[in-house]
């Protein structure tokens, strides 16, 4: 009879909150950093999920519905629960990175979106049959765009993002981490204090025959090597900021090279700007600070989300990026008038306490939270939420760059912004 370890720890973890305590046991101090670190005096990134704790629930006592859906469609595809996958670069938390998460999200039926800083080429995520967003910076010239717009293509990428929100502010309050440009054997010389005491990870790594890649294949040039992360960092922040023609001929030149596949903007705070995405071809929003490592000072998604659907909600499919930790978190912003939410940092800690099955518990534990929300708020699908169905504090909206025609219809309080 084999007996088992009395002391081993349940792989399975029941909160978003638990992942993140595995991820930080298991993972080096300078890994972890890039994975919780906000921008300046880290005030967005706190605001994230602070607002969510402002926003109340509603619930009956009688009459709860039996049966109930989460499943609803962003961009085309049929998901499961109103949760995708958010595009992060360089996973290098877990040695499968990318291709765990995309065999997650696949198993969970809803969304991988792919950085183009990813660590994974989209040719060996697109392989793993997960359905495919693949997401762009605007970096290097228009053939370039074009290029690796036409590589997303024809790997199978289903919708294109793009992210245009970067501002690059430095200078965290708290000290930014340490990302070496790569790992070669000087590197891990000098770094391996940090490293070895986080053995499990180090064990990770090893029994695969890999060190951490901090390249980006998705920016490899035809035929050519990927370049280093900084590498790609440096064209990204020497390439002049798109204008909103910019926008409008990169929604163009996908639906061309695509046959009309859909294109979503990611980081969209203000309702002007909501409006010109919607002009300038988007078929999707996603209303994001970039998870409060941008402009700090940017209010939490969540205050944003129901100014912005209100004015564009009825055109395009309106996502929510930023705080998510639990079920009902979800449900908030699906009552606001988001379609669904993209979770970043959230399944990166699932990815580094266990890998594939540590992404798909995450996954797990959000429907959980959905499913029990639904029940509690006695509805029976998403399409039933309403912002009656919370308690939400008077000036919790935050209406930015409110357009004049818009004034009217938006509390005189929150017009100020903008």
């Amino acid at each position: 009879m084999k007996l088992e370890n009395p002391w081993k720890q349940n792989p399975w973890f029941e909160s978003v909150a638990v992942a993140q305590q595995r991820a930080r046991k298991r993972l080096p101090a300078p890994v972890y950093g890039a994975l919780v670190a906000g921008s300046e005096r880290g005030q967005t990134v706190a605001d994230n999920q602070a607002a969510f704790a402002e926003l109340g629930v509603a619930p009956h006592v009688a009459g709860l519905r039996a049966d109930r859906v989460m499943g609803t469609s962003v961009m085309g595809q049929e998901i499961s629960l109103p949760v995708l996958i958010s595009p992060t670069g360089v996973q290098a938390v877990h040695p499968d990175g990318e291709v765990a998460v995309a065999r997650a999200a696949a198993s969970r039926g809803t969304v991988m979106g792919l950085s183009n800083f990813a660590s994974k080429s989209v040719e060996e995520v697109i392989a793993t049959g997960a359905r495919t967003f693949f997401q762009m910076y605007w970096t290097g010239d228009r053939d370039v765009v074009v290029q690796r717009m036409q590589r997303a293509h024809v790997a199978g990428a289903l919708g294109l993002i793009a992210t245009l929100d970067w501002s690059f502010s430095m200078g965290r309050d708290w000290g930014s981490p340490e990302i070496p440009e790569k790992v070669d054997l000087k590197t891990m010389v000098r770094m391996a204090p940090k490293v070895a005491t986080k053995p499990r990870w180090l064990w990770e790594f090893g029994r695969t025959g890999q060190i951490p890649d901090l390249t980006a294949p998705n920016l490899a040039p035809p035929g050519g090597e990927a370049p280093t992360f900084f590498s790609a960092y440096y064209e990204w922040m020497t390439t002049p900021p798109p204008s909103w023609d910019d926008v409008a001929w990169m929604s163009d030149q996908w639906a061309q090279i695509s046959g009309g596949k859909p294109f979503m903007l990611k980081g969209v705070c203000r309702i002007d700007d909501a409006l010109r995405a919607r002009d300038a071809g988007a078929q999707a929003i996603s209303v994001s600070n970039h998870g409060g490592n941008n402009l700090d000072g940017t209010p939490a998604a969540i205050r944003m989300v129901k100014p912005i659907a209100d004015a564009v909600g009825g055109d395009l499919d309106v996502v929510m990026d930023g705080g998510i930790r639990r079920g009902s978190d979800v449900v908030k912003a699906v009552a606001l008038g988001a379609r669904a939410v993209m979770i970043g940092r959230a399944y990166l800690w699932g990815l580094a306490a266990n890998g594939e099955q540590g992404v798909g518990n995450v996954l797990d534990v959000l429907r959980s939270g959905i499913d029990s929300a639904l029940l509690g708020l006695g509805v029976a699908s998403l399409e039933e939420l309403t912002p009656e169905h919370l308690l939400v504090p008077e000036g919790f909206h935050r209406a930015l760059g409110v357009p004049p025609a818009h004034v009217a219809s938006v509390p005189v309080a929150a017009t100020t912004a903008g």
